[in-house]
């Protein structure tokens, strides 16, 4: 596919309206009614990142609370099942539909500006594998410690690709907004 040239801006502007659903049903579907549920949010929403004491504080509190480790487990068996992959095509589209990278950052690197175009699929692995950890960790499998070992290293490289992404996507539309032949 040509960079730039066959993504209509509605087909974007669709994946953009889904994950913006898919959001509203895990923000209100499961992330509040754990809140009120537990008194503590999702791990998935810590941003900033988290430990691996923080991790088996969650295992504690989802053997103690039924309801919580329910609406969890539904949360990573529902729209978390949609959404990194709904993300991950809206981020590699929007790549796509801001044209090629090298006519944008102004040099021509093509190992580089090829690399950019993975990031939204290193978010959506990421994403997919922490939801994975996820329930592997809160389990009562034998894999639980390794995988709350590996849960918060997931959640770092998914928000740090997605920051990354959307870094790249504002300078890219930054770029094309100044260059003097935009459309």
């Amino acid at each position: 596919m040509k960079a730039g040239s066959g993504i209509p801006l509605w087909i974007v502007a669709l994946l953009a309206a889904l994950c913006l659903a898919v959001l509203a049903w895990t923000t209100f579907g499961f992330v509040v009614p754990f809140k009120h549920e537990t008194g503590q949010a999702v791990l998935d929403t810590y941003f900033a990142g988290y430990d691996e004491a923080a991790v088996f504080h969650m295992q504690t509190l989802l053997d103690q609370n039924e309801t919580a480790a329910k609406l969890l487990s539904a949360m990573y068996f529902g729209p978390e099942l949609i959404f990194p992959a709904l993300l991950t095509a809206l981020l590699f589209l929007a790549l796509l539909k801001l044209g090629p990278l090298g006519a944008w950052f102004g040099r021509s690197h093509p190992l580089v500006g090829q690399a950019i175009y993975l990031l939204p699929f290193v978010y959506g692995i990421a994403d997919y594998g922490e939801n994975i950890a996820s329930l592997i960790a809160f389990g009562d499998g034998p894999s639980a410690g390794l995988a709350a070992q590996l849960l918060p290293w997931m959640t770092r490289l998914k928000f740090a690709s997605l920051a990354i992404s959307c870094i790249v996507l504002v300078r890219l539309a930054i770029a094309r907004w100044l260059s003097p032949g935009r459309d």
